[in-house]
């Protein structure tokens, strides 16, 4: 499998530059399983992020038609808490993601109603709030979010499909990337301050000659990327002071991944210890919650 994922990197990213070498002797270990999902109703995980004020917890929620809900899991996939959001519907969430917003020093938690397989809908929508802290306790919590932003937004160009977003913990500009393309996906920029009246229009920034992403996430300090599809996980590796752009403009490094039967989320350990990825249900049985170990850091 080692040689394959590599061969698929290069056929892939022929427009970039040189792999890297000696990455695939070992930063990232394979995934281990932590647990399987314990609450059945969490059966099309579409998106995932690790919380800040929840020490080891994981945020994460179904794909569409679920109601509107997100769901807070232990590292071994047992649900602690299930939190609604009041005034809003699923039409199609595809990601979620936890970052800085408007408040200096609060965590807010981002939800993407931004999937459109035949990119038919012109607005999408990015549902921001802080953070709720959940009591620690034995059992299941069940909360609602009353008030919360709404980003409306267009992309530069039209309608398309996307599946995957990352809050930039520095800038706080998010990056919206497309999936359903031929060749290469499209990555679109909202800057901040995004506003929560009036519809913006993402900005077009760049081509990847990567196609089907369904996930990405970017770390707590902003200098690592992962970008995921069916196949793969791709990481890229950001200078200080370096804009996202340009660092996707490199090529990137093609991470351990176990293929999963439907693999549409990962999300970087809040501590910097690995990353985390989590399948949609398959044949009725509950996906496990996969965590690939960082054994030692980039050189």
């Amino acid at each position: 499998m080692k040689h394959f994922r590599i061969i698929a990197l290069v056929v892939l990213l022929v427009p970039m530059c040189n792999t890297r070498k000696n990455f695939d002797k070992g930063y990232f270990a394979m995934g281990e399983r932590q647990g399987a999902l314990d609450y059945r109703e969490i059966d099309e995980a579409s998106g995932l992020a690790a919380s800040v004020v929840n020490e080891g917890m994981l945020w994460t929620h179904n794909d569409s038609g679920d109601e509107a809900r997100i769901f807070l899991i232990d590292q071994k996939g047992v649900c602690k808490a299930v939190v609604s959001l009041d005034g809003v519907t699923n039409r199609d969430w595809e990601e979620i993601a936890v970052g800085p917003g408007p408040e200096p020093g609060k965590s807010y938690v981002y939800v993407g109603e931004i999937g459109d397989n035949r990119a038919t809908y012109l607005h999408k929508y990015l549902y921001r709030f802080p953070e709720p802290e959940i009591p620690v306790q034995s059992g299941r919590i069940d909360t609602t979010i009353y008030q919360l932003d709404s980003i409306k937004f267009t992309l530069e160009g039209g309608p398309r499909d996307t599946e995957a977003f990352i809050v930039d913990p520095v800038t706080r500009d998010i990056y919206v990337f497309s999936k359903n393309e031929k060749k290469n996906i499209r990555v679109f920029r909202l800057p901040y301050p995004q506003s929560t009246t009036d519809v913006m229009e993402a900005e077009f920034v760049m081509q990847l000659p990567i196609v089907k992403v369904v996930a990405a996430d970017i770390s707590a300090d902003g200098r690592e990327i992962l970008i995921k599809n069916y196949t793969h996980v791709f990481y890229w590796r950001k200078e200080p002071d370096e804009p996202i752009p340009s660092t996707l403009e490199r090529q990137p490094f093609s991470l351990p991944y176990t293929t999963e039967p439907q693999g549409e989320a990962v999300a970087f350990d809040r501590a910097g210890k690995g990353y985390f990825t989590l399948s949609e249900e398959h044949n009725n049985t509950p996906p496990w919650l996969l965590f690939y170990p960082r054994v030692s850091d980039v050189k």
